[in-house]
């Protein structure tokens, strides 16, 4: 069907809507559905672990202050004005060379090498140092690991230096053509350059508080003589993986920062020589929007800081340098998979965001050593994001949006709030010594684990739709495994302890009436069970309806030893004490309803943010399942 060109209408010929019209529509529609609230805002917003309310509309009256352009202070909107891609930074941990040329080959532009010093000439014998960064993370071995590097850097720059014709310029073949080739040459601080071979880019890796001494050598002689690389990592990752939130994350590493510029600028180097010498790394999770606006904060923070501190505007250390990880925290070993899904958002939001390098963790991170084919699958993420979904083709894609922009704003001031409340305590230093940022963590990590226990904060694949049938793949130990908290762990230990029995524990669902009837509360109950590993069986011949007789003998033949009855509330009400007793006389320890309400028989209830992680327990424990 062909419409008419006169019937065709545009936006502009609707009619105005304002605020007020859809919070009345809106809260129309929450009183049909039984929601009693004065306002749909009230009624639909929600709060972050920060004290952020994410309100359910935003208009042009939330936008806060000019955020900028790209490219220029406050940063907010990149620190590329050229905009373009990120870089693929994959990590390494064991010294496999062919792995590691894998990766160059197929898409990666930057190596994270967690080896030993002794380790990184072999791996990078045949890697062409010129056409990508490098960064070293040796922790306390970084001085030993960044004196390898040079070391492989000045080998091959006498190597190639073998290979120049008579009067060759430096990075250039007896050919006359250039050494370095494609995208390489990027330093990470603005459009690529050609550098010649053996010529460094990247990170040294050096942590000013623990080891200043080392950053600050370091330090010195990247200023001196390597342009390419900066000496110090300022991490934010150990904040997030103890549970923090994020401006927790920001206001840590924007302390932490400031702390390695007392430390360099005291030892002799400028304040812009200082600026210059940092990166910042951070935790990219599935909560895409909260990522985008951390990042966004995360540059306005520094170069509120850059400011108070007097470094030039068009410095090197303008703008603040990102390297994007997908969260540890987040990634699960149960149902492995449902990480790609977790880290592809990770990664999207970490690019749009406006992070210079990105890590995405394999998907089987949680299982070991990643395999060829894990490793392929993060190195393609970032190919599928640029090439195919085009996410590098704008610069800073959620700039304007009224909620991106607001959320950003809101969550920058509370991270200064933090680092505001670390400086008063006398410093980074002073607060990791004297237990202000512990606690702090510790704090945030108690509610966030108590929203997991009770399923508000939903883990799909472990606490949501867990697949007790899985065969996890296999992997190799991973060395020096970092620690940190997982969101899953409570969760992934249950299921641990019901593989490990002889038989795996179970539960009868004994369901009272039609299908219909008990259906919804009948798939409740069993996801919430199995998502401690213990299996929800119900009657395996016809359905015993309101019999409770029928009902006690499938309990019996189901061999369980606790039951759970599942149906719906006008049944409860007419059959669930006779039911209960039934299965109360053919020996079940303990009898759950699924639902609310108290029935004489029934011990305690399951319902939609009831406390998950306890009923496992007690289940486990009524089963005599040690723990």
């Amino acid at each position: 069907m062909t419409v008419p060109p006169e019937e065709l209408r545009s936006a502009a010929d609707f009619p105005p809507t304002t605020r007020e019209q859809w919070s009345e529509l809106a809260l129309g529609v929450l009183r049909k559905s039984g929601v009693e609230a004065g306002s749909p805002e009230e009624a639909l917003a929600s709060v972050t672990y920060d004290g952020v309310t994410i309100a359910p509309l935003y208009d042009a009256s939330d936008l806060p202050d000019d955020p900028g352009l790209p490219g220029a202070a406050p940063y907010v909107r990149g620190a590329r004005p050229e905009g373009g891609s990120w870089e693929v930074r994959q990590r390494h941990e064991v010294a496999d060379p062919e792995a590691v040329l894998a990766d160059l080959e197929n898409g990666v532009t930057s190596l994270w090498l967690a080896l030993e010093p002794e380790d990184l000439p072999r791996v990078l014998d045949r890697v062409h140092l010129e056409l990508i960064s490098i960064t070293l993370d040796a922790g306390e071995r970084t001085r030993e690991a960044a004196e390898a590097l040079f070391a492989v850097a000045e080998g091959k720059r006498a190597a190639a230096g073998r290979l120049h014709a008579p009067g060759a310029a430096p990075g250039e073949s007896a050919s006359g053509e250039s050494a370095s080739s494609g995208t390489g040459g990027r330093t990470g601080d603005g459009p690529a350059r050609e550098r010649g071979p053996g010529e460094l880019a990247g990170n040294l890796g050096a942590d000013p508080l623990r080891d200043p001494e080392t950053a600050i050598d370091l330090a010195r002689r990247c200023v001196a003589d390597l342009p390419g690389l900066r000496a110090v990592v300022v991490d934010g990752t150990p904040y997030h993986d103890a549970g923090g939130s994020d401006a927790e994350e920001l206001g840590c590493s924007v302390a932490a920062g400031v702390a390695a510029l007392r430390i360099l600028t005291g030892a002799g180097l400028t304040v812009d020589e200082a600026f210059g010498q940092l990166e910042f790394r951070y935790a990219a999770t599935a909560d895409q929007f909260l990522t985008i606006a951390k990042l966004r904060a995360a540059r306005r923070l520094w170069a509120r800081v850059a400011e108070v501190c007097g470094a030039a505007a068009s410095g090197r250390g303008a703008g603040q340098r990102q390297h994007a990880v997908t969260g540890s925290a987040m990634m699960t070993a149960r149902d492995p998979w449902v990480n790609m899904l977790r880290t592809t958002l990770a990664c999207f939001a970490a690019g749009t965001g406006g992070a210079d390098a990105v890590t995405v963790q394999p998907f089987d991170a949680r299982l070991g050593l990643p395999d060829a084919f894990a490793r392929r699958i993060a190195r393609n993420t970032h190919a599928l994001l640029v090439e195919e979904a085009g996410v590098a083709r704008v610069i800073d894609p959620a700039g304007g949006s009224w909620y991106v922009e607001r959320l950003t704003e809101e969550l920058a001031e509370k991270a200064w709030e933090w680092f505001q409340e670390i400086e008063r305590a006398g410093g980074m230093a002073a607060a990791l010594e004297s237990g202000l940022v512990a606690g702090r963590l510790a704090a945030t990590w108690e509610r966030r684990s108590e929203n997991i226990a009770h399923r508000r904060d939903p883990i799909t694949g472990v606490s949501e739709f867990p697949d007790l049938a899985e065969r996890l793949p296999v992997r190799r130990a991973r060395p020096g495994r970092a620690g940190g908290v997982r969101y899953a762990q409570e969760f992934e230990a249950l299921r641990d302890l019901a593989d490990a029995q002889e038989s795996r524990p179970k539960v009868f669902l004994a369901t009272i009436g039609p299908v219909a009837a008990h259906t919804a509360r009948t798939s409740f109950a069993a996801n919430l069970f199995q998502s401690g590993g213990i299996a929800a069986v119900t009657a395996v011949a016809a359905a015993p309806g309101v019999d409770p007789g029928r009902i006690a003998a499938a309990f019996i033949a189901s061999g369980a030893e606790v039951a759970c009855l599942c149906s719906s509330d006008r049944l409860y009400g007419e059959h669930a004490e006779a039911v209960a007793a039934a299965l109360r006389q053919a020996g079940a320890r303990k009898v759950w309803l699924a639902g609310k309400g108290e029935f004489a028989g029934v011990d305690a209830n399951l319902y939609a943010g009831c406390d998950a992680l306890g009923v496992l327990r007690t289940t486990f424990d009524d089963l005599g399942v040690a723990r």
